[in-house]
């Protein structure tokens, strides 16, 4: 394309003409202006460049522009080339721009986009190199991105206060610090639980000491503390953090927990995958999952509780499962979570009640 035709495409005489006969296409430039991209809803194709000085500015969500291809064509700019193999909700090995794969040329850059493409996310592996970051669809700064990071969101180490809030529930500092629980800067007394993959921040839920929760917004649907069970090959599954803390005072590392509440009654029948949105944060994990040989249910002792198990088992597999029965409190009153054990009972108590978890078709029965 001669120097003629890129400056009759940037003319803005020219532009609405273009758009009109042409408008699912939409053109971007490179960082430093050197390249035009142009889109398709099916395809992408370089073409030459624009002239220096030339900017072009186009809203790619206006023209109904796929947000993967939106997504895909902002991560071409950052080096990251991919494919049609690259699918949302997977996760592939890619080779790192930053570093290439250092001496050995490997793929150690971990990419992600996420099922509904609202953005997508990286790490590389590599100890020298460790490039990291996230870039978002709706973002209309074409070239804008960053990684969530804690000082991004105001968080900072916990004070006393909060510090005292959980040794009042058998939790120490050293879990505390072990699984990054911090609080927000400008309100001393809210918990900051940050989820965290592959060492990544990638969401952050706010708990205040009235049990008051809200998420950051473009938190990935994710199990709290999936980075422990990386390797695991019996996982157990709670329904707090403040749970998933409580067993690791008990001795288990392996252990995740929801990031929602429970259901108020188990559902009738399993819905697609693609329409299961309640319980996203199971498939976004489901990786995880495939290499487990058991799955400890370790949920509240109530209603929702019970429902969560059942929901829970349902889509990871009944005959894996195995379901906790947390002991009574008194004549008429059983204990509700690990962290009530915990608390009133010990570390020791707690975890051989984990230990002595029944396999779920019997503990199913028996509720």
């Amino acid at each position: 394309m001669s120097v003629i035709q890129n400056l009759w495409l940037c003319c803005p005489r020219t532009q609405p003409f273009l758009f009109k006969i042409l408008p699912r296409i939409y053109v971007a430039l490179s960082p430093r202006g050197s390249t035009i991209w142009c889109h398709s809803m099916s395809q992408a194709t370089k073409v030459s460049s624009f002239p220096d000085g030339v900017e072009q500015v186009v809203d790619n969500n206006a023209l109904g522009v796929p947000k993967v291809e939106i997504l895909k064509q902002k991560m071409e700019l950052l080096g990251i080339n991919l494919d049609n193999s690259c699918l949302p909700g997977q996760y592939h090995n890619l080779f790192c721009p930053k570093c290439k794969g250092g001496k050995l040329k490997e793929r150690s850059l971990s990419f992600h986009i996420i099922p509904d493409c609202e953005f997508a996310m990286w790490r590389c592996f590599r100890a020298k190199c460790g490039w990291a970051g996230r870039v978002f669809a709706k973002d209309s700064n074409l070239h804008g991105y960053g990684q969530m990071t804690e000082k991004s969101l105001g968080l900072e180490p916990l004070g006393p206060k909060l510090i005292a809030y959980f040794k009042e529930r058998q939790i120490s500092e050293k879990t505390l610090s072990r699984n990054a629980v911090r609080q927000m800067s400008e309100s001393k007394e809210i918990i900051a639980f940050t989820y965290k993959q592959n060492g990544l921040l990638v969401g952050c839920k706010f708990r205040t000491m009235e049990k008051r929760f809200w998420q950051v917004k473009g938190t990935e649907k994710m199990l709290y503390g999936i980075d422990d069970i990386n390797h695991a090959s019996e996982v157990i599954i709670v329904e707090g953090e403040i749970d998933k803390l409580s067993l690791e005072e008990a001795g288990f590392q392996n252990c995740v927990s929801v990031p929602g509440g429970a259901p108020g009654k188990v559902s009738k029948d399993l819905p697609p995958i693609e329409k299961d949105t309640a319980y996203q944060y199971l498939w976004n994990c489901k990786e995880y999952f495939d290499k487990v040989v058991r799955i400890i249910l370790a949920t509240d002792n109530d209603p929702p509780g019970r429902a969560l198990a059942d929901e829970l088992a349902k889509r990871l597999g009944q005959e894996r499962c195995c379901q906790v029965h947390w002991p009574k409190k008194d004549d008429t009153n059983c204990f509700k979570d690990a962290n009530e054990v915990l608390k009133y009972m010990g570390a020791d108590t707690l975890k051989r009640i984990v230990e002595n978890a029944e396999p779920y078709t019997i503990a199913h029965y028996r509720n």
